[in-house]
This record gives C-alpha cells, structure tokens and sequence, in this order.
C-alpha cells in the first residue's frame, strides 16, 4: 500500500504545472513591447508569505512601466521592491530591487536582479525563473521560483486582483 501511495505522489508531481522557465545559454528573447502587456497597469492586491502582498504598476511611458511592492505582514511592512519593466532591443527585461522596512537596500548600490524575457504565450510572460498572467482583467498571477541558494528552489504563486 505504502508503494502504491509513493506511486501516486510521484506522479502527481509529476504531472503540476510548473509555471516558470530559466533562460538558458544561447537563448534569444522574444519580440515583445510594452504595449503587449499594458494591461498589467494598476493596483493589484493579494495574499503571500501569510501577509498581504501589494503591487502597484504605472502604464508604459517612453520605454518603461515602474511598479512598487510591499508585503505587509502582521500589521508592519516586510519589505519593499521597486523596479521597472522596459524595453531594450526589441524585447523586454524586469529589473528590480529589494529593500527592508527602513528603505536599507539589500543588493548593492549599483545592482539590481534582472528578468530577462524567455517566452510569451497567450497572456502569459515568462521571464527567468519569474512570470505573469493575465487571468482576466481583475485578476493576474505572478510566480517565481524562490530559495535557491541553498541548491533548492520552490515556486511561489502569488494571486492579485485588481483594487
């Protein structure tokens, strides 16, 4: 019985979904331009890490889109992103960076994580190891593989709808 269990588990697992992809050596990023994923603009809110999960984008405006985020988590702030989705070469890149509660950075001055574009389907955007879909117009998911620095990574989804 114990076989069968483990049996049925594995191809569970198996069979998920896995929403993000790595951009590998060698790839090329899509043709892409803001203007295709324009209706990520507004207020979006949801639930994350057992907090409150807050994003904030901007429409496009010459080449960008910059968005802030916050967790919210037992009534203080957990951290802070802001960043920009823009547009180089004909295609699209996500920088961001982190910040704690007090605004001190956690990379350094002059860096920043970067997404690049690994492929579009529909209204779903993968960048690396990060995506976004449209589920319609109130709602969007975002996943993104986190914990890999410990050789291990899981995927986080986090539901927004739109305030």
């Amino acid at each position: 019985m114990k076989l069968l269990i483990l049996f049925f588990l594995s191809i569970t697992c198996l069979l998920q979904a896995q929403n993000t992809v790595s951009f590998e050596d060698g790839m090329i990023s899509p043709a892409a331009t803001l203007n295709d994923i324009q209706w990520l603009s507004g207020h979006w809110k949801g639930e994350a890490f057992g907090g409150i999960a807050e994003e904030i984008w901007s429409p496009p405006a010459d080449g960008s889109m910059m968005f802030s985020f916050r967790l919210l988590d037992k009534g203080s702030v957990s951290f802070y992103e802001f960043g920009h989705l823009i547009e180089i070469d004909g295609t699209l890149i996500l920088q961001l960076k982190h910040f704690d509660a007090n605004l001190s950075g956690w990379e350094e001055k002059d860096e920043n994580i970067e997404f690049k574009l690994v492929k579009i389907e529909g209204d779903k955007f993968y960048f690396n190891d990060f995506t976004i879909e449209r589920i319609s117009d109130k709602e969007i998911n975002m996943y993104i593989e986190v914990g890999e620095k410990e050789g291990t990574s899981n995927e986080v989804t986090f539901n927004y709808h739109r305030q």
